[in-house]
């Protein structure tokens, strides 16, 4: 075996002795437990691996089952420290294979939704996503919209990251059929001795786009305290983040739309470009430029009530204020800003401006988390652990002028609407155990489950001052709760020697109820509960083909629920609507895997044929509505995707340079519509279309460099190529607002170690300046620098 491989099955097998009895051999592990002694006295053999059940003996590193052998990555704090210049949580999976948070700027937290092979960045509700086994997944609406519904990447911070676990599809009982995509666990540091920590953080993007030119800058800062005396550990960690994004939306009007002058007044500085679907338009000015000020504080406690039991607890608290800003690019003939009216562009007049085509929001959110566990972890007979979590709104308001109010006057108040969603969240309770028969050569994993989910979202009208005065009229309610309780079994054994299989069921019920719909102050609809069961099996077999290669093939079925939005969020913004549908059927999955993954010579790869049948899939489909000048959005029932595709990674560790790194994973996906009742325009017009926000090809890259000690360089890079965002494929250009473009984007990162405790760091992102979109734009050149202490 060459060096790099020994040094990485050193490692692997140090790190899983730690974890599992002597009496057991470790997963890819060289080693067979012989004393030291008796290891000098025989003669050198080739190391032979084994496949061997895992067994936690101490405090599990990750939440993600340890006998699945199917698809999984991993990132550590020390790859984010020497590799990603990370502001946020999410860029944590920035390199990982066939994944793509939609992270529009620093803070992102209503749109930033993880994206895996068969699951697009319109589907938050097909991934799952923890810290250290807390739900911070949003499964109380799919995608964006609302008060929005990707994870709740805010309530962890880079700072206290200790390693990123990834398992790509639903093929472990334990998860909920919300793991059709991939289930990502956040393992975050506990201490072993006294600890300090202080960062503080800079990043600045000049941005240039349509009508916009200027600079948009972040800055952030953290401390952390932690100890460990005995049997009782803490950590304390702060956070602070003032970020400027860039602009996300844009006024606009078709030009096909324009008419013979009449009174409209003349204008200049609209820009005339294409849009996603090819017409001309013209863009009027900017919306949705957030500047956003949030606020982390995480508590976690630790006590071991006896050597092998142990009770945590986990307080997270996230304050967040965003203010939307709006700008409009119509100047009349004295030179001055046009916010409403009708306007005359090029000799064609255009439908009146208002409120709703350059908006102004102002937001304040607090949200708090809370997770209590009891854990066993004797390696014995049987382990357990007692869980449960609490994610609360403990406020959410929204503020937003009214479409009878535009700008300038909007700016100190008047007329305008107030969301208010106190009152939601969700809370978990888990019951796991696992038992190892004596002497029966296998592993099971069983649990109970139950995941409650509560939506209150109250719209209301505000006639006076929209940034300062109370609720008035009713505009619009939306209540509803779901609850999915479930029972699961998953037995892993070997059958023989170069063999491991896994079998694996999960039972659920479901229930919708207490939902309610109030459209208008006088329009108001309850709907019936509704419940369902359902089981999805599960299996995995793997064999250790040859030395250093292991074939593993995994299938199961996932069932993901509709979420209480879909069924009961219809909700009327100035310039969005989203109808609802309670009769939506459960989303029905089918996925497999087959992989192959060993070494060859310097290199570690895998090579990974994956495949989705899902029935029934749930998309929330936006088509705009030039004459309403709104979003109209509609939940709907896909009858059938297909989803076929091939992975491939490799890596190598010092390789043709001592310290240097390398890795890279391409992706193919081929995913398409086979069936639908439904249409956009016309009948039959997304058959055989290509699954929105699935790229055909994507691909990441990654060198990473320890010159000595005090110095370590990367460059990364990553590629997506070309994709659709509607069901139809009718966005047919992706460089415009609202399409979805391919892109190709490099990232530098320079790490200087300047003693034992302190650091600094420099990178750019979007090194050569991509300009590229996902709906909105995505951030330009970003160039980032850091400071760090470490006690």
């Amino acid at each position: 075996m060459n060096k790099t491989a020994l040094a990485r099955a050193a490692v692997t097998c140090a790190v899983l002795h730690l974890l599992a009895p002597p009496a057991l051999a470790c997963d890819d592990c060289d080693c067979d437990d012989t004393p030291a002694e008796a290891t000098a006295a025989a003669p050198a053999a080739p190391p032979h691996h084994k496949l061997a059940l895992v067994r936690v003996q101490a405090a599990a590193p990750t939440s993600l089952p340890t006998n699945i052998p199917t698809t999984r990555e991993t990132v550590t704090r020390e790859d984010i420290e020497r590799t990603i210049n990370a502001t946020d949580a999410e860029d944590a999976l920035k390199y990982l294979p066939s994944l793509l948070v939609r992270k529009r700027y620093i803070g992102d937290y209503n749109h930033a939704i993880l994206s895996s092979r068969a699951s697009g960045t319109g589907n938050s509700a097909r991934s799952a996503v923890y810290a250290d086994g807390i739900l911070l997944s949003n499964y109380l609406g799919n995608g964006v919209g609302g008060l929005s519904f990707p994870p709740r990447w805010g309530l962890v911070t880079p700072e206290e990251i200790e390693r990123v676990d990834v398992m790509y599809g639903p093929f472990s009982a334990a998860y909920p059929g919300n793991s059709a995509g991939a289930v990502v666990d956040y393992v975050t540091r506990m201490p072993t001795r006294f600890e300090a920590h202080a960062k503080l953080g800079f990043v600045t993007q000049p941005f240039e786009l349509y009508g916009t030119k200027a600079t948009y800058r972040a800055w952030q800062a953290s401390a952390a305290l932690g100890d460990r005396k005995g049997a009782f550990s803490w950590w304390l960690g702060l956070n602070r983040t003032d970020s400027d994004g860039q602009p996300l939306t844009y006024a606009n009007r078709l030009a096909a739309t324009g008419t013979a002058p009449t009174n409209g007044r003349p204008v200049t500085g609209a820009v005339l470009v294409p849009n996603s679907s090819g017409q001309p338009w013209y863009m009027l000015g900017s919306a949705t430029q957030y500047a956003t000020r949030q606020d982390h504080l995480k508590l976690k406690l630790a006590y071991d009530l006896t050597p092998t039991l142990r009770a945590s607890y986990v307080l997270g608290a996230w304050r967040n204020e965003a203010d939307g800003h709006s700008e409009s690019w119509l100047r009349d003939a004295a030179g001055n800003a046009v916010y409403s009216g009708t306007v005359s562009i090029d000799g064609r007049q255009f439908a009146a401006l208002n409120g709703g085509d350059f908006p102004l929001t102002h937001e304040k959110l607090l949200h708090l988390m809370h997770g209590l566990s009891v854990k066993s972890h004797g390696g014995g007979e049987w382990d357990w652990e007692l869980a449960a979590s609490l994610y609360d709104y403990r406020k959410d308001d929204k503020r937003q002028n009214a479409a009878g109010n535009p700008q300038p006057g909007a700016r100190t108040g008047g007329a305008g609407t107030l969301a208010d969603g106190s009152g939601t969240g969700w809370h978990t309770l888990a019951l796991k155990g696992v038992w190892h028969p004596a002497g029966s050569g296998h592993v099971v994993d069983l649990g109970l489950q139950q995941d409650a989910y509560q939506l209150r979202y109250l719209t209301s009208s505000v006639s006076g001052n929209y940034l300062a005065d109370g609720p008035g009229a009713l505009a619009g309610n939306v209540r509803g709760d779901t609850r999915l309780q479930a029972a699961y079994v998953q037995d892993a054994w070997l059958p023989a020697e170069d063999w491991k299989a896994v079998l694996g069921l999960r039972a659920e019920h479901w229930q919708a109820r207490n939902g309610h719909t109030d459209f208008s102050a006088t329009a108001g609809q309850d709907y019936a509960a509704r419940s369902g069961n359902h089981l999805s099996p599960k299996a995995a077999l793997s064999w250790q083909a040859a030395h250093d290669w292991v074939l593993k093939a995994s299938v199961g079925r996932a069932v993901r629920m509709p979420t209480v939005s879909e069924l009961y969020g219809a909700t009327s913004t100035t310039n969005s609507q989203y109808v609802n549908d309670p009769g939506l059927k459960p989303e029905k999955s089918w996925t497999g895997e087959l992989s192959a993954q060993g070494a060859a010579g310097p290199f570690q790869s895998r090579l990974t044929l994956f495949a989705e049948d899902t029935r029934d899939s749930l998309y929330s489909q936006t088509v705009f509505d030039a004459a309403a000048n709104k979003n109209i959005s509609r939940v709907q029932n896909v009858d059938r995707i297909a989803t076929r595709g091939l992975e491939a990674t490799l890596g190598a560790a010092d390789w043709l340079a001592p310290g240097l790194d390398l890795s890279a994973s391409l992706t193919y996906t081929d995913s398409r519509i086979k069936a639908n009742a439904g249409f956009v325009a016309t009948p039959g017009d997304t058959l055989d279309k290509w699954q929105p926000n699935i790229p055909r090809w994507r691909a990441t890259a990654t060198a990473a460099w320890r010159l000595d000690e005090h110095w370590s360089a990367s460059l990364a890079a990553r590629y997506s190529g070309r994709q659709f965002r509607t069901l139809n494929n009718a966005d047919v250009n992706g460089f415009a607002y609202m399409g979805v473009s391919r892109y190709a984007t490099a990232d530098l990162r320079l790490l200087w170690k300047i003693d034992r405790q302190w650091s600094t760091a420099f990178g750019i992102d979007n090194l050569n300046n991509d300009k590229y979109w996902n709906f909105h734009p995505y951030p330009q050149r970003s160039y980032a620098a850091e400071l760090k202490f470490d006690l």
